[in-house]
C-alpha cells in the first residue's frame, strides 16, 4: 500500500538550494544528514542516492521533515522544480524511511574514528572534504555547553527554517568554529548571517568569545 504523503517546494536563502517538506518525517532521532556525492548516500540513505541521479544534483541535505537540494548552474529551478517534487513524493510513498538511521550512525562512527587515509578510502576522502581544524586542536572548554545552547535555542530553529544546520565544533583562544550544512553551506548571505546574527549573539552572552569561524563553508 502507498503511504500517503504530501510534499511541498520552499525557496531557501539560497539560491542553489531548494527545499521539499514533506508531512511526516524523513529521517528519525533529531538527526541531520548531508551528502556530497551518490556515493556517500548510498552508504545510508536510498533516497539521496536516487536524487544524485539526476546530473543537475551537487548535493543533499536532510533534517527533520524536510530534503534540501543542492543544484548546479546548468538549469534553473523553474524548469526542474516540479519534476523534483513529485519524484521526491512518489518515492515517499513507497518507501518509510529516507535515511536508515542505523547505518547513518555507523558511518558517523567511522568518520570521527577515521584519522589516516590507509583506512575506507571513501570514508578518509568524506572526511577530508570537511574543512575542520585540526582533531589535536578540538578539546572541550568550559564554555562548550553554553555555546551549544545558545546555538539550539537561538539559531537552529532559524537555520532549519532556511533548510539548514549549524554544528559546533570547537571553542579555542576566543573563537568558535562551527561547520555550516544545507542551504547554509555555499549560500551568498551566509556570511552575514554568521558575523551579523550568530556572531553578535554569542558575543553579547559570553565574553570569552570574541568570533565565530565558519567551517566547510
Amino acid at each position: 500500500m502507498p503511504i500517503p504523503t504530501n510534499v511541498y517546494a520552499e525557496m531557501t536563502p539560497n539560491p542553489a538550494v531548494m527545499k521539499f517538506v514533506a508531512d511526516r518525517l524523513l529521517i528519525e532521532g533529531g538527526y541531520q544528514a548531508e551528502f556530497r556525492s551518490k556515493t556517500e548516500a548510498s552508504w545510508c540513505s536510498p533516497l539521496a542516492e536516487e536524487l544524485f541521479n539526476f546530473p543537475f544534483v551537487q548535493a543533499v541535505f536532510i533534517s527533520g521533515s524536510f530534503v534540501s537540494v543542492s543544484k548546479d548552474e546548468s538549469l534553473g529551478w523553474e524548469m526542474i522544480v516540479q519534476q523534483l517534487r513529485e519524484y521526491v513524493r512518489e518515492w515517499l510513498m513507497e518507501n518509510d524511511a529516507a535515511v536508515d538511521t542505523n547505518a547513518f550512525l555507523a558511518v558517523q562512527e567511522k568518520l570521527e574514528t577515521a584519522k589516516e587515509p590507509e583506512g575506507d578510502g571513501a570514508i578518509a576522502e568524506a572526511n577530508a572534504s570537511v574543512n575542520f581544524i585540526p582533531e589535536e586542536e578540538m578539546v572541550p572548554s568550559e564554555y562548550d555547553d553554553e555555546i551549544k545552547r545558545l546555538l539550539d535555542e537561538f539559531v537552529r530553529p532559524a537555520v532549519e527554517q532556511d533548510g539548514g544546520a549549524i554544528d559546533f565544533k570547537a571553542f579555542k583562544d576566543g573563537k568558535v568554529y562551527v561547520h555550516m550544512r544545507g542551504a547554509c553551506s555555499g549560500c551568498p548571505s551566509s556570511m552575514q548571517t554568521l558575523k551579523g546574527g550568530i556572531e553578535q549573539l554569542l558575543t553579547s552572552k559570553l565574553d570569552a568569545v570574541e568570533e565565530v569561524v565558519a567551517l566547510g563553508v
